[in-house]
């Protein structure tokens, strides 16, 4: 059939076929008619449009510069051009295109919308807010804008009134799902986790196939330690749109959390080449336990600080400072309470030398009145309370107060605020304790290890330079109290004879080889039980069917629920050997065991979380515990299960070395950790860049 002549029949085919998002037909024939009418502005500008939207951002830049050369005053032109700006990464000239259209119809909302979502892709939150409020008073029932205004809302860490945002898009549009979706997020912002979940259901029956939705109930559901069901939103949400950021290693993930290996180690291997090939976004936390490659571990931080944390000029350098008197130290963390990061750092922050350092905490975690949190408050000289203050803020305040060192003690773990660190929050960036990895963030200036968790030879891998202290990187508090309670087997549920292994770490970091190299253990081991925590009736049951296939009866698993802690440091005193996990080792738990007196075996890998018992073991005077492989690692188990003698010399080597080994000595490592602050605050004052810091140790002598 002909194709009609009337070029009024071809704009109206051709506006339909741009509708219907048919964009390569509707391109023809604005080009076919822009051949026909050289020098119309409203064809230049059609065509320019649809250019931009399918993605050729240079060719819809040159017609519409055209169209405006032409037309000077056209405003939709000028919003226009600036989306195809921004496709290119012209950021600046886009926000100059968005102000003419704003100048030249100041009452229309476009251009305000179109510059708030570039704002606040570009981390420029207030201006982001003050543009869709700007849209807002131009056309308040726009359900879109309220959503785009809580979105921002939620960055800024105003949860409540993002809250009311949602809350209003919804009352203008009560079918808007996405809306919804962030309605949960808004409520999980503010601990209103059932409230988020109901949500979050809303939004999905609204629309099932919104996958971030689905996802976000996953995360949801992690939390509540409701394993299967959020394993099946994970899978719903991955079926629906498998490129989902995260949703891959989310899945995989919650899959450890029950330890159903069922496909793990080829579901595994694709998630490590999709991350190597910068193909899947995957939480560095979850690269921990989901790969032992260093490499992997390394791209998974990249990308991710990349995409989702990048490194903002916003505030400008840092002005020099004189560098004099006391060193301004900020700790940064949501755990100034009772959890185990504060478990250990506790006393550090006691014995800090206040005639060298002022300290200062930024506590963005829940509110809390325990009494590790009096505790830890009495230590600090400032406080400042940064849970509804945005991450620009935050940084600003703490260059306001001219904090020299700002230490992160949360890195990419759970309630992190890296955001403040990209925005340079003190001249000195530091990672330390919190999250056993790099950042692969330029902005984080140091990582506080030792030469065992990142070898010399290891450095490369890591983007930040490396602080190694003489002992362990890990700090210790020598106050842990253990309760006097003395447990009898038969009420931990052990058996009253016969060698008892356990592994407290969550069941997470469980893996099939680990839990293969355990079970070849026990079938060694006549009458000998693993004594593990539980930490869900699906996990548990998970790990004792796959010791029934494995040949070894599923009573000799031994289950422990979580109690406190004093008490259940009292109930190691039941075990006999305490066995490691591979790639991600025992940290907390390790040094827990040990301050018990129970020796802990572990097998080596290459990356930080894999090597982290190995340093306590090394600083606690017990090398020979350390092994490199796993056939080493099982034969070492075997061997001291069945010489008792050779056991019972371990253990009262550990017993006596306690109260005088470099792991439990919390003043020596007070020392090194603060030559270390000084070497780093001595470097920037003399105008020198970051380097690798070795801290000697004849500091203790």
């Amino acid at each position: 059939m002909a194709q009609p002549s009337d070029p009024n029949v071809l704009l109206r085919r051709a506006q339909s076929f741009h509708q219907s998002g048919k964009l390569d037909k509707a391109i023809a024939i604005y080009r076919q008619l822009a051949e026909r009418f050289p020098g119309n502005a409203r064809l230049l500008f059609l065509l320019g449009s649809a250019e931009s939207q399918n993605g050729n951002g240079g060719e819809a830049v040159r017609l519409l510069e055209q169209c405006l050369l032409i037309d000077p005053l056209d405003a939709d032109a000028y919003n226009n051009l600036g989306l195809a700006l921004e496709t290119l990464g012209r950021h600046d000239e886009a926000m100059q295109s968005y102000d003419r259209a704003i100048a030249l119809h100041p009452g229309r909302p476009e251009a305000y919308i179109n510059k708030g979502l570039a704002l606040h892709k570009r981390g420029f939150l207030e201006a982001a807010l003050e543009s869709f409020e700007r849209a807002l008073a131009r056309d308040p029932g726009n359900a879109e804008q309220h959503n785009n205004r809580g979105n921002v809302l939620l960055d800024l860490r105003r949860s409540d009134e993002a809250l009311a945002s949602f809350d209003r898009a919804i009352a203008i549009a009560p079918g808007y799902a996405e809306a919804f979706a962030n309605r949960g997020s808004a409520l999980q912002a503010l601990g209103r986790l059932t409230e988020a979940l109901a949500s979050l259901d809303r939004a999905i029956a609204l629309d099932p196939m919104l996958a971030e939705a689905h996802n976000l109930r996953g995360d949801l559901l992690l939390a509540a330690r409701r394993e299967v069901e959020a394993r099946e939103s994970f899978q719903r949400a991955y079926s629906l749109n498998p490129r989902l950021d995260f949703v891959y290693p989310r899945l995989l993930y919650s899959k450890l959390r029950t330890c159903d290996w069922t496909n793990l180690e080829a579901q595994l291997s694709k998630l490590e080449a999709r991350i190597l090939r910068g193909e899947q976004l995957c939480t560095p936390f979850d690269s921990l336990g989901l790969t032992g490659s260093l490499a992997v571990q390394r791209k998974a931080a990249q990308s991710y600080a990349a995409a989702r944390f990048p490194a903002s000029s916003v505030l400008g350098p840092i002005p020099p400072r004189r560098g004099s008197g006391r060193i301004r130290l900020g700790y940064y963390s949501s755990e100034f309470r009772d959890h185990a990061t504060t478990r250990l750092m506790a006393e550090l922050f006691e014995l800090h030398d206040r005639s060298r350092f002022e300290l200062v905490e930024i506590d963005f975690g829940p509110a809390a009145d325990d009494a590790m949190r009096r505790r830890v408050a009495a230590c600090f000289d400032r406080f400042v309370d940064a849970r509804g203050i945005g991450d620009r803020d935050v940084a600003r305040l703490s260059r306001d107060m001219e904090i020299d060192i700002a230490v992160d003690l949360k890195g990419f773990t759970e309630d992190a605020r890296p955001g403040i660190f990209a925005e340079r929050a003190a001249p000195v960036q530091v990672s330390y304790l919190g999250f056993p990895g790099t950042m692969g963030a330029g902005y984080i200036d140091y990582i506080v290890a030792d030469e065992v968790v990142i070898p010399a030879a290891s450095r490369a891998m890591y983007s930040e330079k490396v602080v190694s202290l003489p002992d362990s990187y890990q700090v210790n508090d020598r106050k842990r109290s253990i309760a006097e309670r003395r447990f009898t087997r038969e009420e931990l549920g052990l058996p009253a004879d016969g060698f008892v292994f356990c592994c407290f770490n969550n069941n997470y970091k469980i893996t099939p080889s680990t839990f293969d190299a355990w079970m070849r253990i026990l079938r060694r081991v006549d009458g000998s039980v693993l004594w593990l925590i539980e930490d869900s009736p699906v996990a548990a049951g998970n790990l004792r069917k796959e010791a029934g296939q494995r040949g070894v009866s599923a009573n000799r698993l031994v289950f422990a629920r979580r109690m406190t802690l004093p008490d259940h440091l009292a109930r190691h005193r039941s075990a006999d050997l305490f066995l490691d996990t591979l790639p991600y080792n025992a940290h907390t738990t390790a040094s827990d065991a040990l301050w018990t007196g129970l020796p802990v075996l572990t097998c080596a890998g290459e990356a930080f979380a894999s090597r982290v018992a190995a340093s306590l073991l090394f600083a606690v005077g017990l090398p020979e515990l350390v092994t490199n492989t796993p056939a080493e690692f099982e034969a070492l188990a075997i061997a001291l299960a069945t010489d008792r003698a050779r056991l019972d010399e371990v253990r009262a080597r550990l017993q006596a070395s306690r109260p005088t080994a470099p792991l439990f000595d919390t003043p020596r490592f007070a020392r090194h950790i603060e030559a270390a602050y000084a070497a780093m605050h001595e470097r920037h004052v003399a105008g020198l860049p970051p380097d690798h810091i070795v801290v000697p140790h004849a500091l203790h002598d």
